[in-house]
């Protein structure tokens, strides 16, 4: 897995509008397990970055785990990302990554930095790259083997606001473009809810789940690359949640919006999307449902 780095990102005139509010923040770096291993052109943060705040008071049978986690503040911009380690008895820390995390913070090291709400896998706050993988802090267990540690980093390539919290400002921008809303211009004949049959309601199961965690989209190396221009696996199941369902009456628009080079057909199936899913939802079946929609 390539480690976190701090970048000064050159923006091209013409995107300016959407990146330049990001063009100096930390930029995560980190590889999802994939084909796409680009981590010989990142070199791992030294060892001398590193830091130890260890568990206050472990008892004599403490299972005591290690938690390698990602830090950078930028109230000191001089300063690089550092990984800081942290141990913690697991006999005193709930079964969840978020419960480890939530202990760090309240009880060890009350600067360490994240996001979190509902801790039920509902809000997608706690989204970050635990051992390697783009997951809700609340929905991963802690691995029990004491003696491997675990190693947290905000979701891969995306700035950081600070620690493990991604700036996801880009993000929410492309899911306002495609209008995430019921479009029509027919009234419901009675005046009251728009209804619909039970097999054209069924046809959004697997696409009215997504909580927008940006897990899936951020393990593409499509959307990496192209983040500026391609919508993400995420976006675009949402996208076609709205082609899918019956009610609307703006499908044609919705299609013609798609309908270039770089909103959806970055796409190139490389599925780490369907595989990181926190909700088990297949991002990459509902893209290509759209190709299909706009083929023919």
């Amino acid at each position: 897995m390539a480690a976190l780095r701090s970048v000064t990102r050159l923006v091209a005139p013409s995107r300016s509008a959407l990146r330049s509010s990001f063009a100096t923040r930390s930029y995560a770096t980190v590889t999802e397990k994939s084909s796409y291993d680009t981590s010989a052109s990142r070199p791992p943060i030294p060892a001398s970055k590193t830091t130890t705040v260890e568990e206050p008071v472990p008892s004599k049978d403490a299972k005591i785990k290690t938690f390698q986690i990602y830090r950078w503040n930028p109230d000191e911009p001089t300063s690089k990302p550092r990984m800081q380690s942290y141990t913690l008895d697991l006999n005193k820390t709930g079964p969840m990554m978020l419960d480890a995390l939530i202990r760090i913070k309240n009880e060890v090291d009350p600067t360490l930095t994240f996001r979190r709400s509902c801790r039920e896998g509902i809000c997608g706050s706690c989204a970050m790259n635990i051992d390697g993988v783009n997951t809700l802090a609340c929905l991963c267990r802690i691995p029990t083997d004491t003696a491997k540690e675990s190693r947290i980093y905000p979701l891969p390539h995306t700035y950081v606001v600070k620690d493990l919290v991604p700036d996801l400002t880009q993000f929410y921008k492309q899911y306002k473009s495609i209008k995430p809303f019921l479009q029509r211009d027919t009234k419901s004949p009675d005046g009251k809810e728009f209804r619909q049959s039970p097999a054209d309601r069924k046809k959004l199961d697997g696409l009215y789940e997504c909580i927008l965690c940006a897990c899936c989209s951020t393990s593409c190396p499509s959307y990496w690359w192209n983040s500026d221009e391609y919508l993400g696996p995420a976006i675009l199941l949402q996208s076609y949640r709205w082609l899918a369902d019956s009610r609307d009456e703006r499908k044609a628009e919705r299609k013609e919006a798609l309908d270039n080079s770089m909103s959806l057909y970055r796409c190139h199936t490389i599925l780490n999307c369907s595989r990181t899913c926190p909700k088990g939802l297949n991002p990459a079946k509902a893209i290509a449902e759209i190709k299909k929609e706009l083929a023919f």
